[in-house]
């Protein structure tokens, strides 16, 4: 049995996530020690916990050890079943990081499958929903699978409560593509929203937004949500290119004043807007594991974190691949999906 060890590299639980995936598609047990080791608090959280309840549930798994806490656990796959899938992860703990888990081997079974998935949707730690579906769905689609995903219910940190629905049509298998150029600058939209607390919040973080990237009245716009939603705000920056979106994110927090959730939302879009690389940090993340599948390709992207690194030793003990990050001039890496 696959031996990992939870606390290599990046030591999070992107480590637990891509594991559970790539035991469904390949049919491979392992044992992974150390969960989330690197975190200021370690071990499976709800949300790591409800991802491998899903995983079991889509697979026919069977898991050993599985606990809130626990720092270690087994896990042994069965065959994938398509079909309708109900999970909550019961906290604000994020609805998108559950679908990225049993999305990949989904995408590859043998019949469609409806999912409904419940708990929060625009949470700090991860990408919201928004993200999930303009920016990463579509490149997945491209790629052979139809995966379509609806926002029925914003759910925020700490309440939760949201819900998504998400369908997804699979593929026999998924095609590699050259991902390498962003094509023309289509729109840009800067999206503030909020629930539950004063409008003056979206006001101020649009007005430090205008200070950094220009982007004129037009493109920027407020959401109101009902006080049922929240409490909640999140900052929503868009660019759309012909071949790819880049959405970043800020989230209004206690103590945080909204010009500097504005501020630093703007100059990480204004960073990559400066690059010619067509994937952010957070999609470079995210294409890793279906680029993989697909045993071969290539995307460009800024700087690889160290969250892209660890993810892509996790794939190199599953899959016959070898993923390469080749930094070109101008800083903008290209990342390279060989066939060992």
């Amino acid at each position: 049995m696959m031996i990992i060890d939870g606390a290599a590299g990046e030591g999070g639980g992107q480590v637990l996530r891509t594991a559970l995936s790539l035991a469904l598609v390949t049919g491979k047990a392992f044992r992974i020690e150390n969960i989330r080791a690197n975190r200021s608090r370690p071990g499976v959280m709800r949300q790591h916990a409800t991802a491998v309840e899903a995983a079991c549930a889509i697979g026919g798994a069977e898991c050993e050890e599985l606990a809130v806490g626990a720092s270690a656990l087994t896990f042994v796959p069965g065959k994938v079943q398509a079909g309708e899938h109900v999970f909550a992860v019961g906290t604000a703990g994020s609805t998108g990081l559950v679908l990225q888990t049993i999305l990949p081997p989904l995408m590859l079974a043998d019949g469609p499958s409806r999912l409904v998935l419940e708990g929060g949707t625009h949470n700090i730690y991860a990408p919201p929903f928004d993200f999930l579906e303009r920016v990463f769905l579509p490149i997945v689609n491209l790629m052979g699978p139809t995966v379509s995903a609806r926002l029925v219910r914003h759910g925020f940190y700490p309440a939760g409560g949201g819900r998504i629905e998400v369908d997804i049509v699979p593929a026999a298998a998924l095609t590699p593509i050259d991902f390498v150029e962003r094509g023309e600058r289509v729109s840009v939209e800067a999206r503030a929203i909020v629930a539950a607390l004063p409008g003056d919040i979206a006001v101020r973080e649009l007005a430090a937004v205008e200070k950094v990237l220009g982007w004129p009245d037009a493109a920027r716009r407020i959401t109101q949500l009902p006080d049922r939603c929240g409490p909640g705000n999140i900052l929503m920056l868009e660019a759309v290119f012909e071949h790819v979106t880049e959405l970043v994110s800020g989230f209004g927090k206690l103590g945080v004043p909204a010009q500097v959730v504005g501020e630093k939302a703007a100059k990480r879009m204004a960073g990559y807007l400066a690059s010619s690389a067509v994937a952010g940090p957070y999609l470079a993340d995210q294409l890793l594991l279906p680029f993989a599948l697909a045993g071969g390709g290539c995307f460009t992207t800024v700087k690889p974190s160290q969250h892209s690194r660890t993810a892509a030793e996790v794939i190199a003990r599953f899959l016959d691949v070898r993923i390469a990050f080749e930094e070109r001039e101008g800083g903008e890496h290209l990342v390279k999906v060989i066939p060992a």
